[in-house]
């Protein structure tokens, strides 16, 4: 059975593929709203409108990805911790844990929201917390197989990621650690673990403010004390979005392996001369 706790993943995480780590963040403005609903039942939309009410900055799955600079290898460590704590179970998160990576943002939603939840909850007991779901579960089941699990399947995002650094701890916090772990694929296969375990991971999810994107402005703004919005409720990111967002992932790790597979080409092709001239 596949599993990330072993001494070779460690290995490329600590040597092949070990990156600076940026400076930690500093928490200036309190957390205010937790939204620890599953990835594709409105995420994006209600970042949004968080963001249109003064949550700013609302933190989402994609600026895991694509924020600069780049705190994918925090996030790993975090998952770890989680799912390969103390063996005496004894495993405890604080403000302190996050707060270096999202002390930024006064929300939370999407991947961050989803896969720490009951963690995020306890570090942050003053923040409100919104339950977004889909109301038709079949509907967010084949939304997530057909999105999600792409990833696992990605064959020429994983070539990336073992030419890229930054495209190796995209692929390794994602297809390797939170999906996974949020599905329960103990064998690190996305697509069975969804397949099988979605729904009722899903269905498992804590009933809090339970609020669904076709449900608009109106209940969103009573829970959280906020006029409504002389505006339209935003609805972004629906299945074509997503496949842009992996072209455009695509194109900004094709640049970095570039420049690698580049790099070692020149240095390899300089050995050559020295030792052909020399030797």
């Amino acid at each position: 059975m596949f599993t990330v706790n072993n001494w070779f993943v460690r290995f490329l995480e600590d040597y092949v593929y070990a990156m600076r780590e940026p400076p930690p963040r500093k928490r200036i403005k309190p957390m205010e709203v937790l939204c620890v609903g599953m990835p594709r039942s409105g995420t994006e939309s209600l970042q949004q409108a968080l963001l249109t009410l003064g949550y700013d900055h609302t933190f989402h799955g994609w600026d895991i990805i694509y924020e600069q600079p780049n705190y994918c290898q925090q996030w790993v460590k975090l998952c770890r911790k989680k799912w390969f704590g103390p063996l005496d179970g004894n495993t405890t998160f604080t403000a302190e844990d996050f707060d270096p990576l999202i002390g930024h943002s006064v929300a939370v939603t999407d991947a961050a929201g989803s896969v720490f939840a009951a963690e995020l909850i306890g570090a942050y007991s003053e923040a409100k917390v919104i339950l977004n779901h889909r109301k038709d579960l079949d509907a967010w089941h084949h939304s997530a197989t057909t999105t999600l699990m792409r990833s696992n399947g990605h064959w020429p995002l994983f070539i990336l990621s073992c030419l890229s650094r930054e495209c190796f701890w995209a692929w390794h916090v994602f297809v390797r650690f939170m999906w996974p772990g949020l599905f329960r694929a103990l064998d690190g296969n996305i697509e069975t673990g969804m397949a099988r375990n979605g729904k009722w991971v899903y269905r498992g999810r804590e009933r809090l403010l339970e609020w669904t994107v076709e449900d608009g402005w109106e209940p969103l703004c009573e829970f959280l004390g906020k006029p409504v919005p002389n505006e339209p409720f935003p609805h972004v990111n629906a299945a074509a979005g997503w496949a842009g967002q992996e072209m455009r992932l695509g194109k900004k790790y094709i640049v970095g392996a570039a420049i690698n597979v580049g790099t070692f080409c020149i240095i390899t092709a300089g050995a050559w001369v020295i030792y052909s001239r020399y030797w």
